[in-house]
């Protein structure tokens, strides 16, 4: 079972950290991912970490701004967000599944979502 939280309402420019917390013993075997969904749009992918996080992957439109991390003794992982621009707001979900690039197009378990609002 995935938890999501950390969301909020920010300034632009502003940074906020989503967390995101696995139950269960099995959290390191998992490539782990957030995905974001604006009301009335897709639900689309944003970043995602491997098992051990020696592998990143990010959207072309959050590079540079996010940063995606984990911590397998915590169960948890991270997005860090900062220079944040309107058109990050939106419900970010956080997602599990085999592999890092699995994860990103079919994740095998995913947590609720959190909001991010980001004031212009």
């Amino acid at each position: 079972q995935l938890q999501a939280s950390g969301g909020g309402l920010v300034q632009a420019g502003g940074s906020l950290r989503l967390s995101c917390a696995a139950s269960g013993r099995t959290f390191s075997s998992y490539a782990m991912g957030w995905f974001r969904r604006v009301p009335g749009k897709e639900r689309e992918f944003v970043a995602a970490i491997s098992q051990r996080a020696n592998f990143r992957s990010y959207a072309d439109s959050v590079k540079g701004r996010f940063t995606i991390s984990r911590d397998n003794a915590k169960n948890t992982f991270y997005l860090q967000m900062n220079s944040l621009k309107p058109e990050d707001t939106a419900v970010y979900y956080c997602a599990a599944g085999g592999t890092i690039v699995a994860v990103q197009t079919t994740p095998i378990s995913w947590g609720q979502g959190t909001l991010v609002t980001v004031s212009s």
